[in-house]
């Protein structure tokens, strides 16, 4: 997402016409964060923490005032194997992280699956993976402490023993401050078997309640244009060998690089809709087959990684959005997700190209602005490579989502009504605001977007 453009759509975004844009600051040091945000600064508010830049909103823009980009900020300061912790910057990137802790034994844990972005961005603006077990849904979960910089200047620390607190400083959007330093727990390498899965839609539905609720790790790939569900299933396996790195990184680049690339050239170059679509649906379809089934079968955290160049960033590519579904009434939901994308290309002849990406996520209870804090949640990313007919299309999902009790992920999550955010997280978000307004009375941290839903 730009930095620049501000906007307003049906869902209450603000839009204005694109201005000069505001300051960008990359600081290379703690107390240049610490100076800029001095209320006597040169620097105005608003300020803005930006990270690898792969938000799916306008959560980390503004049309004035200071973007603060921590994206130099980005030294492995310290991995304790004893302690079984790792202290880092906030512009770290989560591959690089993954492969230095790798080098110990140790590896991350909780959800995290596009690894280009920054440490600081996953742990304050939401990191979702296929997690399990007794791993927090979210990799904010593993934050034992903070290190940052209040709206108004001064350096603060936050430890996992201030529960209230650090409840409310992990996923919470950068309102509270800048990010300097962060401490995570890690663990030793644990080894899962994977298991794939092809089927119907009326055959995910079947099973998906019980799927939803297991202890597994689930993430899958829709293709609701061929009636297809790609399942890939991880449980803990002790014993499990071969956790090699190059099947993982095979897959990766192609469901990350190929298919998108692949795609992008095809809606180009073929010009009858109905010829193109068949040609991507079938390209998806072999792919699925082939990375999934014939190249993993065993992995863990530190091998089941997505690529961290900024190169391959594929959220800066991609048009994406993300809603979260109560994992009970997810078989319902995902038969009514297919249905809603046919009429949704039948009116409007847009449709995803990508296939839709799915996560069944854990209850966690660690972040007040948590979408699973109550009960597990099934993700749902709709995924394109076509930015004509993009925001139309999010609006209808939005409409979907909101129709089955979705939850949004306010950096991932477009075409939010202003006022659905208190239907869906009643007073863990009243109690956010009411903490937030102690740490920013004056409102530095906030830009249109969050102040539409936080103000």
């Amino acid at each position: 997402m730009s930095v620049n453009a501000i906007r307003l759509s049906r869902s209450g975004k603000y839009r204005s016409p694109v201005m000069p844009g505001p300051t960008v600051l990359t600081p290379t040091r703690a107390v240049e964060i610490r100076n800029a945000l001095n209320p006597e600064s040169r620097f105005s508010a608003p300020f803005r923490p930006m990270g690898a830049n792969s938000s799916a909103t306008e959560c980390t823009s503004s049309s004035v005032g200071t973007v603060v980009d921590t994206s130099l900020l980005k030294q492995i300061k310290h991995v304790d194997p004893d302690r079984r912790t790792t202290t880092v910057q906030p512009g770290v990137r989560i591959g690089d992280l993954v492969s230095e802790l790798a080098e110990y034994g140790l590896e991350l844990g909780g959800g995290h699956d596009l690894m280009s972005r920054t440490v600081g961005g996953a742990v304050s603006g939401g990191c979702i993976g296929p997690s399990f077990g007794d791993d927090g849904a979210f990799l904010a979960s593993q934050v034992e402490s903070i290190k940052l910089v209040t709206p108004d200047g001064k350096p603060i620390e936050i430890r996992s023993d201030q529960q209230n607190l650090m409840h409310a400083f992990r996923l919470s959007f950068g309102m509270l401050g800048i990010i300097y330093e962060i401490k995570l727990k890690v663990r030793p390498i644990r080894t899962f078997a994977v298991t794939h899965r092809r089927c119907s839609f009326d055959q995910f539905g079947a099973v998906a309640e019980k799927v939803a609720n297991a202890d597994v790790g689930l993430k899958f790939y829709l293709l609701p244009f061929r009636d297809r569900v790609y399942l890939d299933i991880r449980r803990h396996s002790p014993g499990a060998t071969g956790t090699h790195r190059i099947p993982w990184k095979v897959k990766d680049w192609g469901e990350s690089t190929v298919l998108p690339n692949v795609f992008k050239s095809i809606n180009r170059i073929v010009p009858m809709t109905g010829v193109r679509y068949r040609l991507i649906d079938e390209i998806s379809q072999m792919t699925q087959g082939i990375v999934n089934n014939r190249l993993v079968n065993t992995g863990s955290n530190s091998t089941a990684l997505m690529s961290s160049a900024k190169s391959d960033d594929a959220a800066k590519k991609l048009n994406y959005c993300t809603w979260f579904f109560p994992a009970a009434d997810f078989a319902i939901v995902v038969q009514a997700y297919r249905d809603f994308c046919l009429r949704v290309q039948d009116a409007s002849r847009f449709r995803c190209d990508m296939p839709t990406v799915g996560f069944r996520i854990g209850r966690d209870s660690s972040a007040l602005l948590s979408p699973s804090f109550d009960e597990p949640m099934i993700a749902l990313r709709a995924i394109s490579t076509q930015s004509k007919g993009w925001e139309d299309f999010a609006i209808d999902f939005g409409d979907f989502a909101r129709h089955w009790g979705g939850t949004p992920l306010f950096n991932q999550t477009q075409e939010v009504p202003a006022d659905y955010p208190s239907q869906v997280f009643g007073s863990r978000i009243n109690l956010f605001r009411k903490i937030r307004r102690q740490f920013d009375p004056e409102n530095r941290m906030m830009n249109p977007f969050l102040s539409q839903y936080f103000l």
